[in-house]
């Protein structure tokens, strides 16, 4: 049946408000409009479907979905349920249709990610009462129709989560000035650019071929700080720094020399730092971040020590120019419908390069985000929009992990070539309390069983780590 689901379902609007739906009789009637707050979530309950859907014997076990259904425009889609802690065991395919062509998908997968993703166990985050279970988002463009299924891997033997639910996001408007964002530029040719060191222009190291994964361990660091040693609500960050300029649509890219004029004059007595030239980043105001969705107050950690890598798994078929409407869907995703605090990575990269300020609290500050399972603390997450797991990521995507690594990095003192010791704050594949040796630069897939960041990308991160060095100036 087409049309709107009856008053089970509901809309959870930019307040956080479940409003229900009429069933309409003949057309569909014109969704109510919430005025000043960009972007909407529609969250529709999921019922048994298919073969064996009256058998209610076979409980949860039984697949899930829903048929053809005419929904409100949407552009991301997931699934979320009700226990964080429940794994959903078996696939989850949605398809659509698109906005103006009436046109329906193929069915497209849906990643089934558990648990990887997300704040710490122990977290103030993690034990809010809000989170949810929740797959990885999927982009799949403008769209007014959807169908979903979602399938246990045994039937009868592996129970579905409770309370599964499809989350249909709609970005909203973006600000006015989308000109922040670059299709281009320059940055689909990364060797057209090098890490200036004196404003001169040199080679791209990110170009360079393929670098061992293993690289040469220097820098050896311990982590020394756990989830207690948080620096208070609305705290700052290490004093010697002074912090980036907030409140605009981009934070300019600065020369190395303008970069290190920014540190305290104590850190410049010594040795000069090695640290990268701070990139151009497109800041949370400049691609459209509903500021009243998340938690007000910031947490942060003692310091940034590693930088893991993921893909963000919401499929590829996006231009650059849509990344602020992919960003303001994922956050809306992450903060609606997963119930985290904000957006869980804490930088975001497009295909194009163009790097994005993910969770609020300071780009140059050591907040913590939930990217990481077990190895939030102390590290930064950085997610790189689209699924690599089959599709080679562009150069200039690599070639911004590694100028943005080289400036945070080098910010707290972190040789992009090194390892550095994190303890695990209880991962899955590390157990809480144990002490993990890893690359400065790591991938996803170091610190939890996960395919993130795509086996594509993650055997580019050899690249980047080299890269990242040589933007410090190390090589």
């Amino acid at each position: 049946m087409r049309g709107f689901l009856a008053t089970s379902v509901g809309v959870v609007c930019s307040a956080a408000l479940i409003l229900p739906l009429s069933q309409p009789s003949g057309a569909i009637a014109a969704p109510p409009r919430v005025p000043d707050l960009p972007g909407s979530t529609q969250s529709l309950p999921l019922a048994p479907t298919g073969e064996g859907a009256s058998d209610r014997s076979l409980g949860a076990a039984t697949e899930q979905g829903v048929t053809k259904l005419d929904v409100r425009p949407f552009s991301l889609v997931g699934v979320v349920w009700d226990d964080v802690k429940a794994e959903l065991h078996g696939t989850v395919q949605v398809r659509t249709r698109a906005v103006g062509s009436g046109d329906w998908s193929g069915w497209q997968d849906v990643e089934t990610h558990n648990h990887e993703h997300g704040a710490d166990l122990d977290s103030a985050e993690s034990t809010s009462g809000k989170v949810r279970g929740s797959t990885a988002p999927l982009w799949v463009g403008a769209s007014d129709g959807v169908e979903a299924r979602v399938r246990p891997e045994t039937a009868g033997q592996a129970p579905l989560p409770e309370g599964l639910r499809l989350e249909l996001v709609d970005p909203g408007e973006g600000p006015a000035s989308e000109g922040a964002v670059s299709e281009g530029a320059g940055l689909e040719d990364p060797a057209a650019e090098g890490p200036a060191s004196d404003g001169s222009a040199s080679e791209d190291p990110a170009a360079e071929g393929p670098a061992s994964e293993d690289p040469a361990s220097e820098d050896p660091a311990s982590d020394g700080a756990g989830l207690e040693d948080l620096a208070a609500e609305g705290v700052g960050r290490p004093a010697v720094y002074q912090p980036a300029p907030q409140g605009q649509n981009v934070l300019p890219e600065l020369s190395r020399a303008e970069t290190e004029a920014q540190l305290d004059p104590s850190v410049m007595a010594g040795a000069a730092p090695y640290i990268g030239p701070r990139p151009r980043i497109i800041t949370r105001q400049g691609w459209g971040a509903d500021e009243s969705l998340r938690e007000k107050t910031f947490v942060y950690t003692a310091s940034v020590k590693a930088a893991f890598v993921h893909h963000s798994a919401t499929g590829n078929n996006y231009t650059c120019s849509e990344a602020p409407s992919v960003l303001r869907s994922i956050y809306r995703y992450h903060v609606v419908s997963s119930g985290w605090r904000d957006f869980g990575y804490n930088f975001a990269i497009d295909k194009c390069g163009n790097i994005y300020e993910g969770r609020a609290g300071g780009v140059d500050k050591a907040v913590l985000g939930a990217h990481t399972l077990g190895f939030n603390t102390n590290s930064v997450g950085i997610a790189v929009l689209g699924t690599y797991s089959l599709s080679t990521p562009p150069a200039a995507a690599v070639t911004a992990v590694a100028k943005l690594t080289a400036w945070k990095l080098g910010l707290y003192g972190m040789n992009p070539l090194g390892k550095v010791v994190l303890t695990s704050g209880g991962s899955g594949k590390y157990a809480k309390g144990v002490r993990v040796s890893f690359n400065v630069i790591s991938g996803h897939r170091d610190g939890f069983f996960t395919d993130c960041p795509g086996a594509l990308l993650y055997s580019r991160l050899g690249t980047a780590r080299n890269a990242s060095a040589k933007y410090q100036g190390r090589a």
